[in-house]
């Protein structure tokens, strides 16, 4: 069992949920961050550290549909161990649905 980030990151990427992983799973894009499976320990510390709760276990039916997507990215993403720079509009994406979307395939960074 892994932990999946979901639409809900999308242009919000806060990180805060990176600064608390101790395994370093979490994987940066343009505008979101993956979780890579392999490497997630199930801890679940990342999932109450997300100011857009965009973070599920994979068990749940909210995770399912990006399951995929965080295991594809991890694998083409640069590793992201230390909080960065927020989006400036960040806040005003949070909660916002339809962001599908407007998920870029570019690496972070």
């Amino acid at each position: 069992m892994a932990y999946v980030v979901t639409e809900n990151c999308i242009k919000c990427k806060y990180q805060d949920c990176v600064e608390v992983c101790p395994v370093d799973c979490f994987y940066e894009g343009e505008n979101f961050l993956v979780i890579n499976p392999d490497e997630c320990i199930d801890c679940g510390v990342c999932e109450p550290e997300c100011p857009a709760e965009a973070i599920f276990p994979d068990s749940d039916p909210k995770a399912a549909a990006w399951a995929e997507t965080n295991r594809d990215y991890a694998g083409k993403w640069p590793n992201i161990t230390r909080k960065g720079e927020v989006p400036a509009d960040a806040d005003s994406w949070k909660g916002k649905d339809g962001k599908e979307n407007l998920l870029s395939p570019k690496p972070g960074r």
